[in-house]
């Protein structure tokens, strides 16, 4: 014949052992649905990056042909490509910006290089320049119009 306080020592255990083995299962099931969400992120993640990449390089400017060969005039900034890659007017703009006290106006630049800033139909094809430096990543427009080098 078993001993009452022993019997009740054991109902007792299992009792804690069952609210355990709930509390573990609950735990686990909680686990198990984090991962479930991680790997939806993942796919979602992995999608979203197919896709931006594909419409960057659709984004890009085809390049010209010159002499049957493709090149681009104003190539995008990237790892490897020096400014030398560019042509010379606008390597001046990029010295004009890159030497100025801090964000420069288009009219500023214009002085620079010497464009005649009063007659504004020969400043719009500097700042279409200079916005083609901001788009290849060369420079960065802020806000208020100015333009500055990239860090």
């Amino acid at each position: 014949m078993l001993d009452p306080e022993l019997l009740e020592r054991i109902t007792a255990r299992h009792a804690e052992l069952d609210e355990l083995e709930d509390q573990l299962a609950k735990h686990l099931a909680e686990v198990r649905d984090e991962r479930d969400e991680l790997a939806v992120a993942e796919r979602v993640f992995e999608r979203m990056t197919e896709q931006l990449a594909e419409e960057r390089a659709s984004a890009r400017p085809v390049p010209g042909q010159v002499g049957g060969r493709a090149v681009m005039l104003i190539p995008h900034r990237e790892p490897g490509v020096e400014e030398d890659a560019l042509p010379p007017d606008y390597q001046r703009i990029i010295t004009v910006v890159r030497q100025a006290a801090g964000p420069v106006m288009a009219r500023e630049v214009g002085e620079a290089v010497g464009v005649d800033i009063s007659v504004k139909s020969k400043l719009e094809p500097l700042r279409g320049k200079l916005v083609r430096l901001v788009d290849r990543g060369w420079l960065r427009k802020l806000p208020d119009g100015r333009f500055t080098t990239r860090l």
